[in-house]
């Protein structure tokens, strides 16, 4: 056998891997949702998927190391190239799934050198466990990633923004009609700095909110 035929069966052996991580990951997060739906968790979309996310990468880097049988920091790296694979399958575009790489990448690690909780527990599952459920009842009393905060941070957002436009259109009508004389550049600064008089303080009055509900949680 020459070169050329060993490179492509290596190949072809790393392409039946790749697809064989990929769908065993797909069989464990296909239970583990439907586990989790069950208990109705309510945080912030961009949390939970997130964390779905880091235990993939845990779930991958088992299949890797333990049914590979690859080196630990070998499988490692391959669980991440596994689950940017998998988001293109799934339609993500090139660019959009190696920026979300890149930042699981530096999710990945605790400020003490450990590994995230969601991937030491992906790392540990077993097929029809409860490790998904595991990973999110550590976080159920935490608000800062709750989903009703983060509706409040959506809606909050929205009138800020309208409310914001709404005066800032209520002072150049204002300028227009009483000031007439003034001139485009007057009356356009006016609005901007209505506007401004709006955003900033109901701004500041729901970051003090939001710092006051994280106190009392760690405070409890």
């Amino acid at each position: 056998m020459d070169n050329n035929q060993i490179n492509q069966t290596k190949s072809e052996d790393e392409t039946d891997s790749l697809n064989n991580c990929i769908q065993y990951a797909r069989t464990i997060l296909n239970e583990q949702l439907a586990r989790i739906k069950r208990k109705k968790y309510d945080f912030a979309p961009e949390f939970k998927f997130m964390t779905i996310q880091l235990y993939l990468v845990g779930v991958m880097w088992q299949f890797y190391e333990k049914q590979q049988q690859m080196a630990p920091e070998v499988a490692r790296e391959k669980a991440f190239e596994a689950l940017h694979s998998m988001m293109i399958k799934d339609g993500a575009k090139p660019k959009r799934a190696e920026k979300q790489i890149t930042f699981i990448k530096e999710m990945a690690k605790l400020e003490d050198g450990d590994e995230a909780l969601a991937i030491h527990i992906g790392y540990e599952s077993q097929p029809e466990d409860e490790s998904l459920s595991e990973v999110f009842d550590h976080y159920v009393d935490e608000p800062r990633v709750s989903g009703a905060l983060w509706r409040s941070y959506d809606r909050g957002k929205k009138i800020i923004l309208l409310g914001g436009l709404l005066v800032g259109m209520a002072a150049v009508w204002f300028v227009t009609i009483f000031i007439p004389e003034s001139s485009e550049l007057a009356i356009l600064a006016t609005g901007l700095v209505a506007a401004c008089l709006f955003i900033l303080p109901t701004f500041l009055i729901g970051l003090l909110i939001y710092r006051s509900k994280i106190k009392q949680s760690k405070h409890s």
